[in-house]
Order: structure tokens, then sequence, then C-alpha cells
């Protein structure tokens, strides 16, 4: 069985960024989601998930970003995601109202700044 996603972190001081590469969708949204969760610590201020090498996202993935967006809030943190642009998935991101919701940027750099 072939691996559709993976996440490749890294931290940025009191905020992790998560680079999700692949595919997502109902297979693996929720170890996804798990993972994702795992990055963050009581010190975290945000999570940055940057979706420029994701090529796909269903209608999980994107459950997984708005349910994961209210339970930072609960927490007093934030959700910011990287949607580049030109995106493949920005489409499916508007059309959903979860650049609505959640702090989207073009940049990892624009992401970083917006959650400090």
């Amino acid at each position: 069985m072939r691996q559709l996603a993976r996440i490749v972190s890294e931290s940025y001081e009191d905020v992790p960024v998560a680079r999700l590469e692949g595919e997502v969708d109902m297979t693996n949204a929720t170890s996804l989601g798990e993972r994702l969760r795992a990055l963050l610590t009581n010190r975290s201020v945000a999570l940055i998930v940057d979706l420029g090498p994701t090529t796909y996202l269903d209608s999980s993935g994107i459950t997984l970003l708005f349910s994961l967006s209210a339970e930072l809030r609960l927490r007093q943190q934030r959700l910011h995601l990287v949607v580049p642009d030109g995106s493949p998935l920005a489409r499916v991101i508007a059309i959903t109202g979860l650049d609505r919701a959640v702090p989207t940027h073009p940049t990892l750099e624009r992401a970083l700044k917006a959650a400090a």
C-alpha cells in the first residue's frame, strides 16, 4: 500500500510548520489530523499548514482543517494555511469558505509573519 500523504515538519520558535505532501482524503485525514495535533505544545501560538505540495484535498481534508481551526481557537492558538498563488487547491478552499474561516497566505514567510 502506498502512502498518500506525508507531513514534513519544522519549527520557527513557538510556531510549528507542517508541509503536507501528497493527497489528503478519507483514508488518511484522521491520521494526518492526529499527527498535526501532535506538533502543538502549550507554548505554540499557532500552527501553519503548508498546502503548497498538497496535490489533492477532498471533503474529509477540508473538514479536518475546519475542525483543527476550531480546536486551536479554543486553546487560544491559531491555524494558518499556506496556499500558493495558482495552487489547484485554491478553488476548493474558496468554494468551501475555508479561506474565510482560516487565514490563508501565499507564502510561508507571510504566514510566519502573521502568526507571530
